[in-house]
């Protein structure tokens, strides 16, 4: 003879009943998470796909030399005061930049030659094709120079021809309406080629009469 139930069912089928019902709940609900991540990063794509943010435009339009001395000694010290101007344009018509940081220094063959400067105001809220101009003082006092380093630099001097660089670190983020992405460093880097001697440079001459020559489009990596 079978197996007789009760009016509902047997314990032990029961139990296999409720881990079905479990088990299928689960699935409902991991497939639902699933399906709202794939949505989440198709119109993640589609934005970024329309929109594409463009990398601000950065240039350099002047740089005047107060001071460029070096020290004759073993352990060279270079002392560099120049005052640089520097504009920044958003070329985006939809997205907005919002830097929350800009810190600007010179260097010279890849060696920093004066301290950092932080551009004011804090955060910075470029609109659509807004312009942002700086004219920041950079200063490096007795900062230790290679050797090699100022044998090469006196000769572009005597030679009437030098070439440094100016250089920003920051952070930006992109603005679209009331969203606002994450953090993404931003480094650019605006060549300043000085003349000497010869004329026809862009500006008053400065420290050894060498004259910015020309404002330069900067380099930009986000």
């Amino acid at each position: 003879m079978g197996k007789h139930c009760g009016k509902d069912c047997c314990g032990k089928d029961c139990g296999n009943h409720g881990d079905e019902d479990f088990t299928q709940s689960c699935r409902r609900l991991l497939l639902i998470l699933l399906t709202l991540v794939l949505l989440a990063g198709v119109v993640a794509l589609v934005v970024f796909l329309v929109l594409r943010p463009t990398h601000p435009r950065f240039v350099l339009h002047d740089s005047t030399l107060h001071q460029l001395d070096i020290t004759n000694t073993s352990a060279p010290l270079l002392s560099t005061v120049t005052q640089v101007t520097i504009a920044s344009r958003n070329p985006n018509a939809r997205v907005g930049v919002l830097y929350d940081r800009l810190d600007v220094y010179a260097t010279y063959k890849f060696q920093q030659v004066t301290l950092a400067t932080r551009l004011a105001p804090p955060a910075i809220n470029q609109g659509y094709g807004d312009v942002d101009v700086w004219s920041p003082v950079l200063s490096g006092p007795h900062v230790p120079f290679a050797p090699f380093l100022a044998d090469a630099m006196r000769q572009d001097v005597a030679n009437g021809y030098l070439v440094m660089e100016v250089r920003i670190d920051g952070r930006v983020r992109w603005k679209v309406g009331s969203w606002t992405s994450g953090h993404y460093h931003i480094f650019v880097t605006c060549p300043a080629y000085f003349i000497g001697g010869r004329g026809g440079g862009y500006a008053v001459a400065g420290a050894h009469g060498l004259t910015f020559k020309m404002p330069t489009h900067c380099s930009v990596e986000v």
